[in-house]
């Protein structure tokens, strides 16, 4: 006989482990080389590609390598150099602070039915037109960077960011390295992390509950499984496919639910003759 056995408690069938839930990461790196990634022990073959095409249009990739004690995580933002636009012909507007809405023209400027200003809320300065990807990168800066609401959060070279030029975004990383920021991370076709764009949180306050809230929007689907806890807890992936409701009856099994003592029992058991 020859059987190389283990102890039936150590993990022997090897793979990359999976994480999902909500943590806190810092931020490692922003499109880093292909010696940079080994340096940070992160095993590539080859130099990667921050350009991607979609549907005949050429994206730049913002790719942030996020970790915390359990891994690294990659988040990227997908960005044009053009103004974003959406199918009814608005444009997306940004300004200082980091607000974005969509209209027709200046946000500042238009005004409803009656005359009066459409964005009551809105802050002049700084605004414009947002490029295709500024929203998220700015939104994920926010949490990063905590910034305060209504204080001032912007590039100076967003036209080169979204030409894929980050140096300003590289020096960011270096002037925040011990900072945190709250993301929800998922698993793809079982195997692939992916980091949630539609919301990033802050360290402090800690608000969870925004995240689901975001979820829940028509617009806040996640196209990745959050795994089995429904509070987003971090921990090893556990897929929501892989669930079973032991209680739950199948009509084409052979036992019943006995309505006098709520036992499990065969078909025959059950039969009155």
């Amino acid at each position: 006989m020859a059987i190389q056995s283990n102890a039936s408690t150590e993990e022997v069938m090897g793979g990359v482990k999976t994480y999902s839930g909500l943590t806190n990461v810092k931020v490692r790196a922003v499109n880093p080389t292909m010696e940079e990634l080994h340096a940070m022990d992160i095993n590539v073959k080859q130099e990667p590609n921050y350009k991607v095409e979609f549907s005949g249009e050429e994206y730049n990739k913002i790719v942030f390598w996020l970790a915390n004690s359990d891994g690294n995580f990659k988040l990227e933002i997908l960005m044009q150099n053009k103004p974003r636009v959406s199918q009814a012909g608005k444009y997306q507007w940004m300004n200082a602070i980091g607000q974005s809405t969509w209209s027709n023209t200046e946000p500042s400027k238009e005004l409803n039915e009656e005359g009066e200003l459409k964005y009551p809320w809105w802050k002049s300065e700084g605004e414009r037109k947002a490029y295709t990807g500024e929203e998220t990168l700015i939104n994920f800066t926010k949490a990063w960077a905590n910034v305060a609401s209504g204080d001032e959060v912007s590039f100076d070279s967003m036209p080169a960011i979204s030409n894929g030029v980050i140096t300003e975004i590289k020096h960011l990383v270096e002037a925040l390295s011990t900072n945190e920021v709250r993301v929800l991370i998922g698993v793809k076709d079982g195997k692939y992390q992916k980091v949630y764009t539609k919301y990033f949180g802050r360290v402090k306050p800690q608000r969870d509950d925004l995240f689901i809230e975001k979820l829940n929007d028509d617009y806040g689907a996640f196209n990745a499984d959050v795994g089995a806890c429904p509070e987003l807890t971090w921990g090893p992936y556990v897929s929501t496919a892989t669930l079973v409701t032991p209680d739950t009856v199948d009509e084409n099994e052979d036992w019943v639910i006995n309505k006098d003592n709520g036992q499990k029992v065969t078909v025959e058991e059950d039969l009155p003759f």
